[in-house]
């Protein structure tokens, strides 16, 4: 971070700003991590098809997207490596959903940021 104070406007912001700034490291998981998982159309559609589910077996998580099932599955594994789904297992048939509360808040607040109107 570079930079020196000579040109601000308001140092005391900036300060604030830089001391509450994660660690770099933390700057990396975020972005490779939430917002890398969430940075591909299919596995957000697999996350949206969830969240408005609830619950999905990978047959019918392929039929909804209308990915194959091989792309789904595939898709969730890599959901579950970034924790943002979890899975049940009943038999031979594996049923996924969102991990918790904070993915559907996120998912929730994208969706409600996307569709909000400043007219």
């Amino acid at each position: 971070m570079g930079g020196g104070t000579a040109d601000l406007v308001d140092p005391e912001r900036v300060a604030r700003a830089r001391a509450e700034a994660p660690p770099a490291g933390d700057l990396d998981a975020l972005a490779d991590g939430v917002f890398g998982v969430l940075a591909d159309p299919n596995r957000l559609r697999i996350l949206l098809a969830l969240l408005h589910a609830g619950e999905l077996c990978v047959g019918d998580l392929a039929a909804t997207t209308g990915m194959s099932e091989s792309a789904t599955s595939h898709a969730l594994r890599l959901l579950r490596a970034h924790r943002a789904v979890k899975v049940r297992r009943v038999g031979r048939l594996a049923y996924y959903s969102l991990l918790d509360s904070h993915v559907r808040d996120l998912l929730s607040v994208a969706l409600d940021h996307l569709r909000h109107d400043d007219a």
